[in-house]
């Protein structure tokens, strides 16, 4: 199976440094650096769309643009990459959000993909009126996804659930392709909606064992209801023609990081009630010493920002090898970005997918030749 690749729309901003916020946390003031403007949007996913990436995740939350509107725009400035949108389920109704995924489907010719966010911090959950606890969250979760699956069948549907209610729900047109739902969470109430109604199951990037263990885990869930899901990745990456040039980059970015901005996010972050969170703060507990917490799986960058905390860092043949490591575990998508965003997408395209297709674990999907292997240079 081809390995696919998805980049990563900033729309909290964007910068040669890192830019935090996320899970509670606000965006830091390095996301001033390069707004995220439609333009400027539109020149990162157009270069993704060129360099081979099937889709662009775009956040959700305050401290981001809107996914929604954002990708609706910046989709008309792009002809084939498909926006993986993150979106809360308890902010709109299933039958108007599985309205508003067959108009995104038809108005950019079937280029959405629905990545479903939960929710893990009660108190930004509150600011947008929802006051139901974490558990709650989930539960609703799965009453949400199963009015929009129905839905998106063709079907009418009737629901009395605990938190949802609907009578006689149709959409006039269903969408075409149905969008696939990607969903992520580590606590138990996660897993079984991910093994109920999740096409792709998303993990943090944590060290392969780690992740050996969450594939199992949601293996073994979805097959008691007859499923098998694909499983994918979120890494941040730094790849460069040598590890020590790589490193290099990654030992600045960890320079700019201001000691009361990592305390504060790591104060704050140390509030949330997200599982996933938990386990991301747990590889580096704070500190900036020890940050390889494997082979080229660095923590740094979960000193300021919430949500996805890891980078794979090396030259491009290590990076390489750390997909091909993750892969044997039964990832097969991985969802990735970079500071900035727009450098970044090209130091990967053009450094470590051609060597992947040299391999013939990936193919461009837009039917490009892959371009040979860069030689590595040699010292002198």
């Amino acid at each position: 199976m081809s390995l696919t690749f998805h980049w990563f729309l900033p729309t909290n901003g964007d910068s040669r440094d890192v830019v935090g916020g996320g899970h509670g946390t606000p965006a830091t003031a390095s996301g001033r650096d390069r707004p995220p403007t439609v333009a400027y949007l539109s020149q990162i996913a157009r270069a993704a769309e060129e360099l081979g990436f099937v889709a662009a995740l775009t956040p959700t939350g305050a401290w981001c643009e809107d996914a929604w509107l954002t990708t609706a725009m910046v989709s008309q400035h792009t002809e084939r990459l498909k926006f993986l949108v993150a979106f809360r389920p308890g902010f709109v109704s299933p039958t108007l959000a599985a309205q508003m995924a067959a108009t995104f489907q038809r108005q950019t010719g079937g280029r959405l993909l629905l990545n479903v966010v939960t929710g893990g911090e009660s108190r930004e959950q509150r600011a947008y009126g929802d006051f139901l606890d974490k558990d709650a969250r989930y539960r609703r979760t799965g009453e949400f996804l199963h009015v929009v699956r129905e839905l998106w069948e063709g079907k009418s549907v009737d629901l009395d659930g605990e938190h949802l209610r609907v009578e006689e729900a149709r959409l006039s047109r269903v969408p075409d392709p149905v969008p696939e739902v990607y969903f992520g969470g580590s606590s138990p109430a996660a897993g079984e909606v991910a093994a109920r109604y999740a096409d792709v199951y998303l993990t943090w990037g944590e060290p392969p064992a780690q992740v050996a263990g969450k594939i199992a885990w949601i293996r073994g869930l979805a097959a008691a209801h007859g499923r098998t899901p694909r499983f994918g990745i979120r890494l941040h990456v730094i790849t460069r023609d040598t590890a020590a040039q790589a490193w290099a980059e990654a030992d600045r970015l960890l320079d700019g990081f201001d000691p009361e901005t990592v305390r504060a996010v790591q104060e704050g972050l140390g509030r949330s009630e997200s599982e996933g969170q938990r386990r991301m703060l747990a590889l580096h507990g704070g500190s900036r010493d020890g940050l390889e917490i494997h082979p080229n799986l660095w923590a740094g960058i979960g000193l300021v920002r919430g949500g996805a905390g890891t980078a794979l860092v090396g030259s491009h043949e290590e990076v390489a090898e750390r997909i091909k490591e993750y892969h044997a575990l039964g990832v097969d998508e991985f969802v990735l970005s970079g500071y900035p965003h727009l450098e970044e997408a090209y130091w990967f395209g053009e450094g470590v997918l051609p060597r992947l297709a040299a391999q013939g674990l990936w193919t461009h999907p837009g039917g490009r030749a892959p371009a040979a292997a860069p030689e590595t240079p040699v010292a002198i």
